[in-house]
């Protein structure tokens, strides 16, 4: 058994065979949601480490989840358009508006206070339609939670633009504009890596429709368009190699919080230098974490690249289907708890941004050409590495799928939460499959957790210490052990070519040189007799004993 958790938040069950490969519950919901853009979308999961993953489809699905069914997934966008006004049906761009209003409730689209008044608007002509105010009393735009925390300045703005500018839109025309708005934004399509720099300030890597970006407080610190040329990892450590004007490289090293998710970040980056860059999946070559023999992992992206997705969408000819749009049960006074937690330090105890449904009830279904380029004045040449992107600080939420959590320790979290207490870690994520409730909740979790712990300056430099020394042992030992492997490989070659009756042209050849003529009498020859030598007599003595 199945259950894959949509957009929308309803849910999808399936019975799937042992041996299932993720294709096949692929191709399973995009049927059931009748969608044919989908190489956009993917499938994902966390496993028991609380590391999360993309599923793929040319494995199979149980070798992947560590876990025992029944599995839990969720579909989510996992290639954003450049352009999602350029995709042919509406379904797909309804689809990516729930997935960018996901990340705009969960702190992962970060913008300035007059481009989130927009988008908030557009939500709420997109949901119910233009005010009426016999149906939307006084605040009534307080009931929709659109961002982690918000101000009631803010609120007030947004219930302005949607009374006076919205006007008379369609839901369709609703959430193109809040596309078109979205996709001008700095962190539009940022999927977060929370990891460490150098200097073990904390920071989020990410790869976009545009590039590589580094966020770092509320500034964009660096942004690689088209400069990548390689991506390396080795344990908890992330290289991307870059080229930058006049022909000078750079290297740029990171510290994730974990070796899985070191590697899941370079997976992501393998796939995202595939999609948007190559002109065909015929281009597409595995990849491997590491230039030396014995050492990293492998992977290959295995999907359709970008042009051909374009090109393939505009051959679709059919009647646009049905889109059954469930409007936020915010504005029913529904409010879910939402516990985020502010990454001051990332350290063992760190978020890993999982993503997962939030805040609204389940509703349960069950089964027996190239890219447009942004054209804004916004966009940096890729030579101004520093950007205001917000007017605060960039902390996307920790949001994990849903577990089952006991009550008592829920309360428990929920209790800490409103005496300004942090929750530990674990129940921090475990509190994520929280029941509703009732207020300002998620805004006292929101409140309080900037009192996260803050690991010392110290700990820090010796951990870092640490992780080098092992760096440089290990090195040593793979250098060591390749070189072994080398003079194994030499000593076989010249067996075959000094006592082996092999007349092969190129063996004869390389026997009839002077060299190895003189290699051969004057030291493999008396070699060859002292060996013979020492061993007739270590088989004396074991036969005189």
């Amino acid at each position: 058994m199945c259950t894959v958790r949509l957009l929308d938040d309803t849910e999808y069950t399936c019975s799937i065979q042992r041996d299932a490969k993720g294709q096949y519950l692929f191709d399973l919901i995009c049927h059931h949601l009748n969608l044919l853009e989908k190489d956009y979308f993917g499938i994902r999961y966390v496993d028991p480490d609380k590391q999360r993953h993309w599923l793929e489809f040319t494995k199979s699905i149980s070798k992947q989840m560590k876990s025992q069914p029944p599995f839990t997934m969720c579909l989510r966008v996992k290639f954003y358009p450049p352009d999602p006004a350029a995709l042919k049906e509406e379904i797909t761009r309804y689809l990516v508006f729930l997935q960018i209003k996901r990340d705009l409730y969960h702190g992962r689209l970060l913008c300035k206070t007059s481009d989130a008044a927009m988008l908030a608007a557009y939500i709420l002509q997109a949901e119910i339609g233009d005010y009426d105010p016999g149906k939307h009393p006084e605040g009534y735009s307080s009931k929709f939670q659109f961002f982690p925390k918000h101000s009631e300045k803010l609120e007030r703005r947004i219930a302005e633009i949607h009374k006076t500018e919205l006007i008379g839109q369609t839901p369709e025309t609703a959430e193109l504009k809040f596309l078109q708005k979205a996709q001008m934004l700095e962190t539009y399509g940022v999927d977060p890596h929370p990891c460490k720099d150098v200097s073990g300030n904390p920071a989020f890597l990410a790869f976009t429709p545009f590039g590589f970006v580094v966020l770092q407080g509320y500034k964009r610190v660096h942004f690689l368009k088209d400069e990548v040329t390689k991506l390396k990892f080795e344990g908890k450590t992330f290289h991307i190699y870059a080229n930058q004007k006049e022909d000078k490289k750079i290297i740029l090293t990171y510290f994730a919080p974990t070796p899985e998710a070191c590697k899941h970040l370079w997976k992501c980056g393998v796939e995202n230098q595939a999609f948007y860059k190559l002109e065909k999946s015929s281009q597409v070559r595995t990849v491997s974490s590491s230039n030396l023999f014995f050492k990293g992992s492998r992977f290959r992206y295995s999907g359709r690249v970008a042009k051909e997705v374009m090109e393939q969408s505009a051959k679709i000819k059919r009647e646009p289907p049905e889109i059954h749009r469930y409007a936020s049960q915010a504005f029913s006074y529904n409010l879910f708890l939402s516990f985020s937690y502010l990454s001051s330090s990332i350290h063992p105890g760190l978020e890993s941004l999982r993503d997962s449904a939030h805040s609204t009830p389940v509703r349960s279904v069950s089964h027996s050409e190239s890219f447009i380029p942004r054209s804004r004045s916004q966009v940096t040449d890729s030579g101004d590495r520093t950007a205001v992107i917000s007017d605060e600080t960039y902390s996307p939420s920790d949001s994990v799928l849903p577990t089952p959590v006991a009550e008592h320790s829920l309360e428990l979290a929920v209790s800490r939460q409103i005496n300004g207490a942090p929750c530990s870690i674990e129940e921090e994520k475990e509190s994520e499959a929280g029941t509703p409730t009732v207020g300002d909740v998620g805004e006292l979790g929101a409140d309080s957790r900037a009192a996260g712990p803050v690991q010392s300056a110290g700990g820090e430099a010796a951990l870092s210490e640490m992780e080098q020394v092992n760096k440089f042992v290990l090195s040593v030992l793979r250098l060591l052990l390749v070189t072994i492997g080398l003079l194994f490989v030499l000593l076989l070659l010249l067996i075959i070519l000094t006592e082996s009756d092999l007349d092969i042209a190129f063996l004869r050849d390389i026997r009839q040189t002077p060299e190895f003529e003189q290699f051969h009498y004057e030291y493999f020859c008396p070699l060859r007799r002292w060996f013979a030598c020492k061993l007739r007599w270590v088989g004396g003595l074991l036969i005189n004993k």
